[in-house]
């Protein structure tokens, strides 16, 4: 079994052709449509590391003309979802457990999410997975953070 999981192998493949961002980001809401609701584009993603973007624009807006808090969720569990896919061992699988946010200031820009994860995989062994995401704005501020728990377990 390859130590890349599926979808790391397709994000490096894809993203080598010309328009790859924009396919490989289609590609990912296709099989999660729920996500194509901010409109998310993957720029980065290796074993330990994801960053998606989006735009500011009216749909994910608020009342008050700020990106809304659950766009910025949508974006925290998407990276860390990938980040988490990409970096586990491929005998594992995972699940999203548990989240906690914190709104820093308000999202007057377009957003760039970051995951990391905070523990070590351990193959084999179900375990408690976390998971940090931190989002900034074109500036450079931090607007929103996630700790999210993702629950690793063997695949059967």
């Amino acid at each position: 079994m390859s130590d890349t999981s599926r979808v790391l192998g397709l994000y490096r493949k894809v993203t080598s052709l010309p328009c790859g961002v924009a396919i490989i980001s289609w590609l990912i809401t296709f099989k999660a449509p729920y996500f194509r609701s901010i409109k998310p584009r993957i720029t980065r993603l290796e074993k330990g590391h994801c960053e998606v973007r989006i735009k500011k624009r009216w749909r994910v807006t608020n009342h008050i003309g700020t990106v809304h808090a659950i766009a910025m969720c949508n974006m925290a569990e998407l990276s860390g979802g990938l980040m988490t896919d990409a970096t586990i061992p491929g005998s594992m699988r995972w699940i999203p457990k548990g989240m906690t946010v914190e709104y820093l200031k308000k999202a007057e820009t377009d957003l760039v999410a970051t995951a990391t994860p905070l523990a070590e995989p351990e193959e084999g062994k179900s375990m408690d997975y976390p998971v940090r995401v931190s989002v900034t704005d074109t500036a450079g501020q931090e607007v929103f953070r996630a700790n999210i728990t993702m629950y690793l377990s063997p695949k059967r």
